[in-house]
């Protein structure tokens, strides 16, 4: 879980729990409990079924798209074009689960390396071409998503750029600004 950071990962819980150790010791205890009843450490090792792995890819827009100019990964979400409907809930949560599991072990371990010191994060651009009204109905399967971020990978991005937010993008906000929380650079 710590990738050889073990001082790097206990700030980010504490830095997600604003500082309170005993609610980051909850925090982190209760991750390390999910990650073992839901065999985390071999998620890599299981296969989505071939036809279910393409009907994620094609309605799930997200990859790696580079790196920013202080060297972090930059991952791409089409959040506007995503349409979610073609797996069940459970293979989404699967896929993202393994997404944040191989930025982990791999993409950022890259980074580091790259840069020559410590990476931890990336940034998140989420373009919202193509939002509409209808993402709302998205809402239980995006909290999951969002759930399992907050909880169980905390402070791993270091900014997001949202592009292209249309009219509809401020109803949507408003359902997903309250899972967030809201961080100011030091």
């Amino acid at each position: 879980m710590h990738q050889g950071y073990p001082t790097e990962t206990l700030a980010r819980f504490l830095k997600a729990r604003d500082w309170n150790v005993a609610k980051a010791h909850k925090m982190i205890t209760d991750c390390l409990q999910w990650r073992v009843e839901n065999e985390i450490d071999n998620v890599l090792s299981k296969p989505i079924p071939l036809d279910v792995y393409k009907a994620l890819r094609d309605s799930y827009l997200i990859g790696m798209s580079g790196y920013s100019k202080e060297g972090l990964p930059v991952i791409a979400v089409g959040v506007g074009l995503s349409t979610f409907g073609k797996a069940s809930d459970k293979y989404y949560v699967q896929s993202h689960i393994q997404m944040n599991e191989y930025r982990d072990r791999v993409v950022l371990p890259t980074a580091s390396k790259k840069q020559g010191c410590y990476t931890g994060t990336c940034v998140k651009v989420l373009d919202m071409t193509g939002l509409n009204i209808s993402a709302l109905n998205r809402q239980r399967l995006l909290t999951a998503i969002c759930t399992i971020d907050d909880l169980n990978y905390p402070e791993k991005t270091d900014t997001y750029y949202i592009v292209k937010p249309p009219y509809v993008f401020s109803a949507c906000w408003k359902v997903v600004k309250p899972l967030l929380q809201e961080r100011k650079k030091v």
